[in-house]
């Protein structure tokens, strides 16, 4: 599959969404390619908004088995995962399959439930299986998980440890609507939601195809040395207890080639990792205590990064000349 083939499912899919889902074509996108780089979303957003609809939306458009888990304090790790049921027939356990056997799984509120159930998502989200009783299970393919959280309330809710965080390609906010979007979506479920009639755009091997077409994308050599620049970047900060980590630089990496993909290009430009840093980037740094007293958070910290880490094949322009030291004017 050519990338212009990769753009037209991406294309196809976020317009399918975007029935639904009114005026947040970016945030579709990015979903799109966390989707084709296997990877896994975090929604983190006040309720509302549309985080599940967003999911729903998804895997209705591509066609995928959906399961939905509703995470609350006594949720327990068995309850994701499945269990082994004795059969008094055959006189032997049986695996009986949680909800994560499925290929877009939603896991809402996921910072309502307890680190012990939190921690059964990791090696599913790592390795593509459980582990029950010693005997592993793999799950279907492809598996991504989108998992939505509330970042205002925090009574009653465990937060996600740094390496559940890490586990995440991306993590995104939708923000309320525009006046002339949230009218149109008013308008559109006047009689029926729209997502009881949106149907599969896409099939799961066109999803599969496109997933491989994208490890054929090309990152020249400053372009990775940016990508490690920006991550390296982040762990030296002046308000960063914490910066991101090498799988930080995979993300980054294979996301920018996503974009490009979508963008209808067989290569990676500087925008393109630009326009991933902060999606894969930021929920992987940790602001320092004295930085958090002075509303510095880690978006603005890849921000400020950015702004000054130099991008592959730009120069400085000498004074009285524009940009590439070429005569202003010129």
């Amino acid at each position: 599959m050519e990338p212009l083939a990769v753009q037209a499912v991406a294309r196809a899919v976020s317009d399918n969404v975007e029935r639904v889902v009114v005026g947040k074509r970016h945030e579709v996108l990015l979903v799109l390619v966390a989707l084709l780089c296997r990877g896994h979303v975090l929604i983190e957003d006040v309720p509302g908004v549309g985080k599940t609809v967003l999911a729903k939306a998804i895997a209705r458009s591509i066609g995928g088995a959906f399961k939905r888990i509703q995470f609350t304090p006594d949720l327990l790790p068995s309850d994701v995962t499945g269990v082994n049921v004795f059969n008094q027939q055959t006189t032997r356990f049986e695996f009986r399959q949680g909800p994560i056997f499925a290929q877009l799984v939603l896991a809402d509120e996921i910072n309502r439930a307890t680190p012990k159930t939190q921690s059964a998502l990791l090696e599913a989200m790592e390795e593509g299986q459980v582990t029950v009783d010693g005997v592993s299970h793999p799950l279907p393919e492809p598996f991504v998980t989108l998992a939505t959280q509330n970042p205002i309330e925090y009574e009653g809710t465990f937060p996600l440890p740094e390496a559940q965080l890490d586990r995440f390609l991306i993590r995104l906010s939708l923000g309320y609507p525009g006046r002339s979007g949230e009218i149109e979506m008013l308008d559109r479920q006047h009689r029926a939601h729209p997502l009881d009639s949106l149907q599969q755009v896409i099939t799961l091997h066109d999803l599969q195809r496109a997933q491989t077409a994208i490890r054929e994308v090309h990152v020249a050599p400053p372009v990775k040395e940016y990508i490690v620049a920006l991550v390296e970047a982040t762990r030296r900060h002046d308000d960063v207890y914490l910066g991101a980590s090498p799988r930080g630089s995979l993300a980054l990496y294979n996301a920018a080639r996503a974009w490009a993909a979508i963008s209808g290009r067989d290569y990676v430009i500087p925008d393109d990792v630009k326009a991933l840093a902060e999606p894969t980037l930021a929920h992987r740094v940790i602001v320092n205590p004295a930085a958090r007293i002075k509303n510095v958070d880690s978006r603005i910290v890849i921000a400020d990064l950015l702004a000054r880490v130099p991008v592959p094949g730009a120069q400085p322009a000498a004074p009285g000349r524009g940009w590439g030291g070429r005569a202003a004017g010129a």
